[in-house]
């Protein structure tokens, strides 16, 4: 109605609603306002009380009002109701993405280059708060730019990449994906996303049993082609449990990188980076109806 998501982060602690709804009615069902006093105590003696103006028959239920009214307060709260954080940047390196791209020169001096370069920027711009990293490979790999969220400064560094960035010849993408996993390790990455810029030259055992080694990390490779999908690349992606984009999947890549990695991180019982927790405040709330219990009686 407001706009506001609610959601309950332990919802189980609401089972013992109806379990408290039966010990209140319970409650007031026994006899009077004495509850079991006319067992316990001596019939004369209560009698007695009663005519010296001891015992009150009409005894107020605000106590058991107030009683049952924290308890409820306590299970909601314990239940962790909680809205979401709008406005939260990434925790750290949680969700990372990191970019290899193949510098080679079949790739580089492609006709195709240019619609390659605008698949990586609209990755990157879609990236929001996770940071990035950007790896070149040919012959060799290195590591471009490092983990960070300054993503225009890595969308600039991508454009410059052409057929002179990488002074070794040859296509090596397992060098690049290894590359990536230790980036994954050192920066303790839980919901990474590699995304492979290559024409599939270089695909192959190696590269597949680094595609193996990101999914075991916890994240996703996903391969952007420059021409029409092979095979090799729906492999990859099916062992790095990604998925393949081709040069006009642009909103489709986007969205990829840009709405799975939270969903990922909630799956990893991660919950409190993106939800506020509000059960505090009713705990705290719930102190309200229990300073009734002790309330001082008139004389």
């Amino acid at each position: 109605m407001s706009g506001v998501d609610l959601t309950l982060l332990r919802p189980l602690w609401l089972l013992g609603l109806p379990a408290l709804v039966l010990f209140g009615w319970w409650l007031f069902a026994r006899r009077g306002g004495l509850g079991d006093w006319p067992k316990a105590s001596d019939p004369a003696l209560l009698r007695a009380m009663a005519a010296l103006g001891r015992v009150d028959k009409g005894a107020s239920r605000a106590p058991l009002l107030a009683l049952l009214g924290a308890l409820g307060l306590i299970l909601v709260g314990l239940a962790g109701p909680a809205i979401e954080r709008r406005d939260t940047l990434s925790f750290r390196n949680l969700d990372a993405a990191i970019f290899v791209v193949d510098a080679s020169a079949s790739v580089t001096e492609d006709a195709r280059w240019p619609q390659m370069l605008t698949m990586g920027r609209f990755g990157l711009a879609a990236l929001g708060t996770r940071p990035g990293a950007l790896i070149v490979y040919a012959g060799d790999a290195y590591v471009a730019m490092d983990l960070t969220l300054d993503h225009l400064q890595l969308g600039q560094t991508l454009s410059l990449i052409g057929p002179e960035t990488v002074p070794d010849p040859g296509s090596r993408p397992e060098r690049g994906l290894r590359m990536a996993v230790d980036l994954l390790a050192e920066a303790e990455v839980l919901a990474g996303d590699v995304v492979l810029l290559s024409d599939g030259a270089g695909l192959g055992t190696a590269s597949l049993r680094a595609a193996g080694a990101i999914a075991a990390r916890g994240a996703r490779l996903s391969l952007i082609a420059l021409e029409t999908p092979t095979a090799a690349f729906e492999t990859h992606a099916a062992a790095g449990q990604g998925r393949v984009f081709t040069l006009d999947e642009t909103d489709a890549l986007a969205d990829w990188v840009s709405a799975k990695a939270r969903t990922r991180l909630e799956r990893q019982d991660y919950p409190l980076l993106f939800w506020q927790d509000l059960g505090r405040y009713l705990l705290l709330l719930a102190l309200i109806p229990m300073l009734l219990l002790f309330r001082k009686a008139r004389p």
